[in-house]
């Protein structure tokens, strides 16, 4: 597997398993009828945003990954990020991966620190991921995200230093 920089030529190869990760409502906060278009923007950030892919050998997208200042202008120094990893690919270590790779492309661009504003609490293997990778838990917005299946469930507030 290879992570590198995204192109608008990958956007095919993600906006499927984006599409349907959006969709099923379980685990962001977009709208879960997000178009293509509205995501393309969401998702294909401008500098300094930075977008990534995480490829096969053979050149399947397995996964991305975008980082973002979480702020702009005096919080600009702390990063945000957000992960997808096709279904079809899960269990594979892609998203430590990709986590590994955007913590070091954050401390490279000069952050301090990463926050993630809006882990879904019932997404067990993201907030186990986070945690294994270094992030605390520092805040908790009670019953923040209505979830398709299990009603009202609480965003996590994820930080750590860099």
């Amino acid at each position: 597997m290879q992570i590198r920089p995204a192109t608008s030529a990958d956007w095919p190869g993600i906006w499927p398993f984006l599409r349907d990760i959006v969709a099923a409502g379980e685990t962001y906060t977009w709208p879960r009828d997000v178009t293509e278009e509205q995501a393309r923007r969401l998702w294909l950030v401008p500098p300094p945003g930075r977008t990534v892919v995480a490829v096969d050998a053979d050149g399947t997208i397995l996964g991305s990954a975008k980082l973002v200042p979480n702020q702009p202008g005096p919080g600009d120094h702390v990063a945000n990020a957000s992960f997808m990893v096709a279904p079809a690919a899960a269990g594979r270590g892609i998203g430590r991966a990709l986590g590994g790779h955007v913590l070091d492309l954050a401390r490279a661009d000069g952050y301090r620190a990463m926050q993630f504003n809006a882990v879904v609490a019932t997404n067990s293997r993201a907030v186990g991921l986070w945690r294994s990778l270094g992030f605390d838990v520092v805040g908790r917005v009670p019953e923040g995200f209505r979830h398709p299946t299990e009603g009202y469930v609480d965003l996590l507030v994820m930080y750590r230093r860099l």
